[in-house]
């Protein structure tokens, strides 16, 4: 996510971090970097100025150059200033009205608005344990309706039904009714999209607006679009009383010009950005952890919280039960492990979250993708369960069959016996009295201040 962005910002800030001593010069050189960065990032110029100012006034004055560490201190300036681009604080939704409540869903179409309507019933079912119930008022596309259909039994919540025949307020106040009935927590409204922004379209979501009194209006609007994303939503903000946004498809946006636009623009806060196309792939928007991901420093707290929420607790119970008694670390354990890091948004979800990844070369950022961990398993599973448990009996004719059996090469199979064995002698440190500690130690440096709090599951 964001990975220009983070790579030009990276190279013109890690000149300056070493630095004993900073002059104006040498800050008016790294902020003519920093801004051209941002405009390369497609962030809207006046956001870019209004940036740039405030870091320099900042910068030349005593917080940074009599700080003992100015380098360091200009960093610091940077990501504050990107976090109050961005809105300093996560805008939670606003769900105290009387059940139930309503969240109006507005975008143009193709921007992810249905799918999004899923991932946000999801959510709120998951994360705030409310019942939901939704409805497509998108009368213009009967594709979109049973789209929504389908994801809603997926993701386990009620769907009511409409057609191309009826009208969007008559849906919606349906939709209300049939909620009322059932005691829903709340209701979530899909609206038409169009391919542009028109009165018509405007007058319509308008009349829904009216007649349901939404507690939310979310605009959905597609990350990869940059400034763009801002002044449609700036349009749309005119017509229909926004009170925020959902960034889509920022798992594929190098650049991060909507992110840092929308806010500047509009004067309304991202509230969520969708990272994935699996119903699942939701987070809320927290901008001091995106400022810490475009600046390289990772982002600790969102993998605690992506742990919490979608690690199997029973497994990883039984996993540190058998680690604690000694016992060895077979393939049926490596094998849970990579489901439960592909449950987790795969090795490049949990690469954007770490710290210090950025400075990797791209050789090595490269070297490992989900792609080879979709065939660590195919692996795995094409063995049979005497060899997942004890692999030294894998011998050449048993690796030629594997890899054959899982559309590999032997290479592949030894491969994955060879990282396989790392883990399991990482494994057996951790079974040894102070392993866990020795390791807590080493990830010391890895936390943010104040340390993290602990896991629930």
């Amino acid at each position: 996510m964001f990975e220009n962005l983070t790579e030009r910002l990276g190279r013109t800030l890690k000149n300056l971090r070493g630095q004993g001593r900073l002059t104006e010069d040498n800050i008016k050189d790294a902020l003519r970097e920093v801004r051209m960065a941002l405009l390369e990032a497609d962030v809207a110029l006046p956001v870019v100025r209004d940036f740039i100012d405030r870091v320099r006034e900042r910068s030349v004055g005593q917080d940074v150059m009599q700080s003992l560490t100015p380098g360091q201190a200009l960093v610091r300036v940077v990501r504050d200033e990107l976090v109050r681009v961005m809105g300093e604080y996560n805008d939670e939704l606003d769900l105290s009205a009387r059940p139930p409540a309503v969240i109006l869903m507005a975008g143009l179409q193709g921007s992810g608005k249905t799918t999004s309507v899923a991932k946000l019933a999801r959510w709120l079912k998951e994360r705030r344990k409310k019942s939901v119930l939704v409805t497509s008022a998108d009368i213009y596309r009967p594709a979109a309706i049973e789209q929504l259909r389908t994801l809603a039994a997926e993701v386990g919540v009620e769907f009511f039904p409409s057609s191309a025949d009826q009208d969007p307020v008559a849906i919606a106040r349906g939709a209300l009714a049939q909620a009322r009935t059932r005691f829903i927590d709340v209701v979530i409204v899909d609206t038409a999209g169009r391919l542009h922004v028109d009165a018509e379209m405007m007058d319509e979501v308008q009349r829904l607006h009216g007649a349901v009194e939404p507690v939310e209006t979310l605009f959905v609007v597609d990350s990869m679009t940059g400034q763009d994303a801002a002044n449609t939503a700036r349009v749309f903000n005119e017509a229909l009383p926004l009170t925020g946004v959902i960034l889509t498809k920022a798992d594929g946006d190098a650049r991060g010009g909507a992110a840092l636009s929308i806010r500047g623009l509009t004067g309304k806060p991202i509230k969520f950005l969708g990272v994935g196309e699996k119903t699942d792939a939701l987070e809320p928007f927290h901008p001091d952890r995106v400022a810490s991901r475009i600046l390289g420093m990772g982002d600790i707290l969102s993998l605690i919280e992506e742990a919490e929420h979608k690690v199997d607790r029973q497994q990883a119970e039984k996993l540190a039960r058998k680690v604690q008694k000694g016992k060895d670390f077979d393939l049926d354990d490596f094998r849970a492990q990579l489901q439960q890091m592909q449950s987790m948004g795969g090795v490049a979800g949990l690469l954007d979250k770490l710290p210090g990844v950025a400075d990797l070369p791209d050789k090595v950022k490269n070297q490992v993708n989900d792609k080879d961990m979709r065939r660590l398993e195919a692996i795995i599973g094409s063995m049979t369960a005497q060899e997942r448990r004890h692999p030294g009996i894998i011998n050449g004719s048993r690796k030629r069959r594997i890899a054959s059996g899982s559309g590999t090469q032997v290479q592949d199979v030894n491969r994955l016996l060879k990282q396989f064995t790392q883990m399991q002698k990482m494994m057996k440190k951790l079974s040894r009295k102070g392993g866990m500690k020795k390791m807590m130690r080493g990830m010391k440096g890895m936390l943010p201040p104040g340390g993290v709090p602990p896991m629930r599951f």
